[in-house]
């Protein structure tokens, strides 16, 4: 008797439990249908593209092309003006702001911006606002970046990798950048006299195995800088896997060019690493863009940043990872924001970050689960951030929670 019970019974709470499973999702499944993607917008894009076409004279060849992208970025508050709806107060603040920070944003990324709505999220990291000169509480270099600099354009905080800072250039100065006292009023190159004594450095200490160029934007060098670079360190013995932090896949994806894929296609062990922070920001031309690195064979990575009105809801974060993870990028990392001065306006308290975590632990593919990092201060490196999964333990026993918050008793195998 129990036997012949035994399936149906098992059947009965396997479709009780899919109906707990389905009504704890439903919270997220009602409040996606108001969260934008670029692709939902992409006709609005389209309007504001071609207005600032109209306005260069420029031709669609012209607009694909990243060098136009960057002799075009707007700079000046009463440009800016023609394609946002911008009052004279917001024009004088701008203005005031860029005595002090440099702000430029890419005809590209400023085609991403509601031109009509001030609370927009893709305008909230693209152009100034007053908060930016009022911040009491931030520092110019929270990550003491210049106290961990053991050569030129090289930044060291682990044993075994290093950045190498090639540039100051970007295609659009982030109002969230951390190295914004870098951003000066040129777009410069680090001086090869530097990046020599960077690799000299790299090829003297054999523990280091990992490189990255950042800057600035790495995607900011020409191709032949980066193939340049990427061929040095190949011919490191020790140095196994280069990196490449770039946002051009969110604020100007036409640099992603065929000789520039051909370029990276050619190395080994090449991963690049981006900073989409919102799914309005991912649209058809980023996902070509990530789809012809993808295709070479690199591997894509995103490095959000969890920013005040912008991204921190649970909801915004699970969409804007489910999207990445339809264009080929894994999300990596979702950085805790830093101390910089000027940007105290986009912080938000831990908890917010702990609990997107909690939101995105069991409600989403293992996959579309970023690491939550803090930055410990004066460069002492990332540290995750998790909720606590781990109730107690004791020399036999664990007690566990899980994703819904229950507590489970686990028995802990002894050596």
């Amino acid at each position: 008797m129990d036997h012949k019970d035994g399936p149906a019974q098992n059947r009965v709470k396997a479709l009780k439990r899919a109906g707990e499973l389905k009504d704890s999702i439903r919270g997220y499944l009602e409040a996606r249908e108001n969260i934008e993607t670029g692709f939902n917008l992409q006709e609005q894009h389209q309007k504001n593209k071609e207005r600032i076409k109209n306005h260069f004279g420029a031709t669609e060849e012209e607009w694909q092309d990243w060098h136009w992208q960057i002799k075009n970025r707007i700079y000046d508050q009463e440009e800016l003006c023609l394609f946002l709806n911008l009052s004279q107060q917001e024009k004088n603040e701008i203005k005031e702001i860029g005595t002090r920070y440099r702000w430029a944003v890419s005809p590209y990324y400023l085609s991403l911006i509601d031109p009509d709505n001030p609370d927009c999220p893709v305008r909230k990291q693209a152009i100034p606002t007053i908060e930016e000169l009022t911040d009491e509480l931030g520092q110019l270099d929270p990550m003491a970046e210049e106290e961990t600099s053991p050569a030129p354009a090289v930044t060291r905080r682990y044993p075994d990798r290093l950045i190498i800072n090639v540039t100051n250039q970007c295609a659009m100065y982030c109002r969230h950048c951390q190295r914004r006292r870098n951003i000066g009023e040129e777009d410069v190159g680090a001086p090869r006299e530097e990046i020599l004594e960077a690799l000299k450095y790299v090829r003297e200490n054999e523990e280091i195995r990992d490189v990255l160029l950042t800057g600035g934007d790495a995607f900011m060098l020409s191709n032949e800088q980066i193939d340049w670079l990427l061929t040095e360190l190949g011919e490191i013995p020790h140095v196994e896997m280069k990196r490449l932090g770039t946002r051009v896949l969110v604020t100007m994806p036409m640099r992603v060019d065929d000789e520039l894929c051909s370029i990276l296609e050619k190395h080994d062990a090449v991963y690049v690493n981006t900073q989409f922070n919102h799914p309005k920001e991912i649209t058809e031309q980023s996902r070509l863009a990530c789809k012809k690195l993808a295709k070479a064979g690199i591997p894509l990575g995103n490095q959000a940043v969890l920013l005040r009105d912008i991204n921190n809801n649970p909801h915004v974060m699970k969409k804007l990872n489910q999207e990445l993870l339809k264009i080929s990028v894994k999300p990596y990392y979702i950085f805790h924001s830093k101390r910089v001065k000027g940007t105290s306006h986009f912080r938000t308290p831990v908890e917010d970050g702990l609990e997107i975590m909690e939101h995105l632990r069991g409600q989403t593919s293992g996959l579309a689960i970023p690491t939550f990092i803090i930055n410990a201060p004066k460069g002492c490196g990332k540290t995750p951030m998790l909720p606590e999964y781990l109730v107690s333990m004791t020399s036999g026993t664990i007690f566990i929670r899980n994703w819904e918050k229950k507590i489970f008793q686990y028995i802990n195998p002894r050596s």
